[in-house]
């Protein structure tokens, strides 16, 4: 098993720990109460602090922020930062990640396998997934949930207590400010059902007979007359055998925000 190596200037404060093979670089600063499984790499200048525990094989970018105060007008110096993070993630260059709030039970959690690019945010009592790209300057306000495989592209901005659903598609530039449905194609301000996000669902290895049935269900969803509870209706008597499907129509159904529905045009599908 690797050995940990941590550099002469490094500051890692007392009370942190630290798993085999973990390498901490120049600069870089951990505070005291950080707990980092195996294997994870922190470049120089990186700081990680706050109640942030840590799972295996992460990279952390140099001059990254994570497990810091979260930007919440009504956090106190006495309320606890709690962030959890899993395996095989990659914090960007000047990337940020807050901690929580206010409940230890719950804060900021990051699944396993996410990229977040250089200048991305992750806001206060976030939860992401697994599989998540956020690309250059993506940012989440507080309370915001990503699901698994969904793509944030550079400077998105995504309102508070907003869902992003599993293999949706945010295009550059956009405002965010209901919910995104799962497997869809979102843009501009504000941000706008564009069509099926084919390429993702495709490149991800959905089975040819769901990307189908998806197809189907995003016409009757989004480009059929009629009232949303009718269309519902008739995509769950029609393709009520698909998985994706019903996945779809129960995140339509759960939003407290309200869905995006609104088709900025009427793309191929």
């Amino acid at each position: 098993m690797s050995r940990l190596s941590i550099h002469p200037t490094a500051v890692v404060a007392a009370g942190a720990r630290l798993g085999p093979g973990c390498r901490v670089h120049p600069f870089a600063v951990i505070g005291p109460d950080v707990s980092m499984g195996p294997n994870n790499e922190v470049h120089s200048h990186a700081v990680i602090e706050g109640r942030t525990e840590i799972g295996a094989g992460n990279v952390f970018h140099t001059h990254c922020h994570v497990g810091g105060a979260p930007q919440h007008a009504g956090w106190r110096r006495d309320h606890a930062q709690h962030l959890r993070i899993g395996d095989d993630n990659v914090i960007g260059e000047y990337a940020s990640v807050s901690g929580g709030s206010h409940d230890p039970a719950g804060g900021t959690r990051l699944g396993d396998r996410n990229l977040l690019m250089a200048y991305a945010h992750v806001g206060h009592d976030c939860v992401l997934a697994n599989d998540i790209r956020m690309a250059n300057a993506a940012t989440l306000a507080g309370h915001v949930q990503v699901h698994d495989r969904a793509w944030l592209s550079g400077h998105t901005a995504v309102h508070q207590f907003v869902r992003i659903g599993e293999h949706a598609f945010v295009a550059g530039g956009a405002i965010v400010t209901q919910d995104v449905p799962p497997y869809c194609l979102v843009q501009g301000d504000r941000a706008r059902l564009v069509a099926l996000n084919h390429v993702g669902l495709t490149r991800s290895g959905v089975a040819s007979a769901e990307r189908a049935a998806l197809r189907l269900a995003f016409r009757m969803l989004f480009l059929r007359p009629g009232s949303l509870a009718d269309r519902i209706a008739a995509v769950r008597e029609e393709l009520g055998w698909s998985p994706s499907v019903a996945r779809l129509v129960a995140f339509l159904q759960s939003s407290e925000r309200g869905c995006i529905t609104a088709v900025r045009h009427a793309a191929a599908t």
